[in-house]
């Protein structure tokens, strides 16, 4: 992939800032996706939804004393940083 810059003008920047908040992406992957279908060069791709991601939060953990971890993981990351490590 390739780096560049673009000049837009307020509104134009506005405008696309926004449709890139709506659709819960960023203003680069709007604006690559906005040039190849102008170019004719990519195929669009279909968008992920929170359900292509059900596996997220499928397992178990042990948490032990620091129960529980959503809420403590400062200390659960602390403790994890004391602990020897294993080769």
């Amino acid at each position: 992939m390739k780096r560049t810059q673009v000049q837009l003008d307020e509104h134009l920047y506005e405008a696309l800032r926004r449709r890139a908040f709506e659709q819960g992406r960023s203003i680069s992957a709007l604006v690559r996706e906005s040039l190849a279908q102008y170019l004719g060069t990519g195929k669009r791709r279909p968008r992920l939804s929170r359900d292509d991601f059900t596996f997220i939060g499928a397992g178990r953990s042990r948490q032990g004393r620091l129960s529980p971890v959503s809420e403590r993981h400062d200390e659960a990351l602390a403790a994890a940083f004391m602990r020897p490590r294993r080769r």
